[in-house]
């Protein structure tokens, strides 16, 4: 990655010398039109900032994982599942997500929704929900209304 101290924002939430990835390899888990970009890795720090883009629309993938992360979104407006709340979302507020917690983000159905994520540099990979782990969560009906797998 570029070390430069400054990385200026272009139009569309978009940043110099930032390349825009895909979420995940398409098959390797369920989502729908998802993006991502790496903005800062500082080994020093051991963490990562990234900003992920949903589509209208789309959503991420239902997982959890062992390392905690933040979430704080710049634009948009949606939900996300935490654990076993479901909630709206919208541009500045700030999601934490701890450790071995299910959660999945929506946008809602005319807008993109933007967020950056702090995680640590090194983390494990998520882990998707199993048959059993998808009728637990489903048993509550807000939380089987919102689930995309």
């Amino acid at each position: 990655m570029d070390e430069r101290p400054i990385r200026r924002a272009l139009p569309g939430y978009r940043w110099d010398a930032v390349e825009v990835l895909a979420y995940k390899a398409e098959g390797a888990a369920p989502f729908k039109d998802v993006t991502r970009q790496r903005l800062f890795q500082a080994d020093d720090l051991g963490c990562e900032l990234r900003y992920f883009e949903v589509a209208a629309e789309g959503h991420s993938t239902l997982e959890r994982h062992e390392h905690a992360h933040a979430v704080m979104v710049l634009r948009g407006r949606g939900a996300c599942l935490v654990g076993e709340r479901v909630q709206s979302i919208g541009p500045h507020d700030l999601v934490h997500i701890p450790a071995w917690t299910w959660h999945q983000f929506r946008a809602n159905g005319t807008e993109p929704l933007g967020f950056l994520c702090m995680v640590n540099a090194e983390r494990d990979r998520p882990q998707l929900p199993t048959a059993e782990d998808l009728a637990a969560l489903k048993q509550d009906p807000k939380r089987a209304a919102f689930i995309r797998s």
